[in-house]
């Protein structure tokens, strides 16, 4: 028996909801920009989670698994890209604060 197997998709989907619940107040209640990117990868795990315990509970279906791949490799990507654009910010401005930035509008 497993440990996936201990415990009803419910369980998984709750916990899930809540790091949903967490990223998004992380996105709006923080002014930092790496605090913000914090929270979008809070939520890419929650989207994880969901995708891997809908795939465990779905007999022969390992496309969740794949999935949560892809989206592992694109948090990767998008954590590199986006601390190259805040570390260019903080050269330029001396602070990550996202409501600082409306310089850099046309």
């Amino acid at each position: 028996m497993s440990l996936l197997d201990a415990y009803p998709l419910q369980h998984y989907l709750l916990v899930s909801a809540a790091l949903f619940a967490l990223g998004i107040f992380t996105l709006v209640a923080r002014k930092n920009a790496v605090a913000m990117l914090m929270g979008v990868e809070l939520i890419l795990n929650s989207a994880n989670l969901n995708f891997v315990a809908f795939s465990r509970y779905t007999v022969g279906n390992f496309s969740g698994h794949l999935f949560a791949i892809f989206v592992i490799l694109l948090a990767a990507a998008e954590a590199a890209v986006a601390l190259g654009i805040v570390i260019g910010i903080f050269q330029n401005y001396g602070d990550v604060d996202a409501d600082a930035l409306d310089g850099l509008k046309g």
